[in-house]
């Protein structure tokens, strides 16, 4: 009796190390099995035992391991924190190098970043800026836009940089008068998904798109833009480049793409 309770003790933990070790090969290469892992439960019981979010602990290891004044110590310590300890929604390393050619390519006097998160594309963005260059980074959620501010001014680029709290499409019809923007040279985005063709048109709208203005698109695979691509790649008015990569410190398939205003 003894020897078959043993047995059966053994064969749960057999199968649970078994359904473990599967859910990590997925974690690695499935979107959504990562997304439910990181986003769902683990950061949840972290925030839980930890009695603080995600955010606040990736603003805390920058401010104990990352150089004040450095944006690129800062993007060094959050790559690392995310990749090796809890994952993140910033635009990450790889895709970042995209973020970084596109941006000198364009060399942007007045840019917006729809979707602020904790503020390392806007520090990637701010550290490329010329002289008298000028970024304005738009975040919904109160609590994120809070540590972006923190992550920013830490960065010393907060010069460079205008953080706008709340929704893009509040926003987006107030960049002309009240923050005196004429139109956009470069445009990143990277807030909701369901936002990126809605916000495209009303820059339009709001002609703040002038001939050449370039916009960068985040996570056209996963989470996925596919109503974006469908209404960018098929408008006479944009030039389209899609530049294939993975999601930010995965090996799940994603891309950005580039369309350039024609006018």
């Amino acid at each position: 009796m003894m020897l078959e309770s043993s047995s059966v003790l053994l064969f749960i933990v057999f199968v649970l190390l078994f359904i473990f070790l599967l859910f990590a090969v997925l974690i690695r290469k499935n979107g959504s099995a990562a997304l439910i892992w990181n986003e769902i439960i683990r950061e949840k019981i972290t925030n839980f035992i930890m009695n603080q979010s995600k955010e606040q602990r990736i603003l805390n290891f920058v401010l104990q391991n990352a150089v004040r004044g450095d944006p690129c110590s800062v993007l060094d310590a959050i790559d690392k924190y995310c990749s090796q300890k809890e994952w993140a929604m910033n635009v990450g390393d790889e895709k970042g190098l995209i973020l970084d050619k596109t941006v000198e390519e364009v060399n942007p006097s007045v840019a917006l970043e729809l979707g602020t998160y904790c503020g390392y594309s806007a520090v990637r963005i701010a550290r490329l800026l010329k002289a008298g260059a000028q970024l304005l980074t738009v975040e919904f959620n109160p609590e994120f836009a809070a540590i972006a501010k923190q992550m920013i001014e830490f960065a010393g680029v907060q010069e460079k940089v205008k953080l706008l709290e709340g929704p893009s499409e509040e926003i987006i019809p107030q960049l002309k008068k009240k923050y005196e923007v004429d139109t956009l040279d470069f445009v990143f985005l990277d807030h909701w998904k369901d936002r990126y063709t809605p916000d495209t048109i009303l820059l339009q709208e709001c002609n703040l798109l002038r001939k050449g203005s370039v916009l960068l698109a985040d996570n056209i695979i996963f989470p996925g833009a596919p109503e974006f691509l469908k209404y960018i790649r098929n408008n006479p008015r944009f030039q389209c480049t899609n530049y294939p990569s993975h999601l930010e410190y995965m090996k799940v398939e994603d891309a950005m793409e580039k369309a350039v205003f024609l006018g």
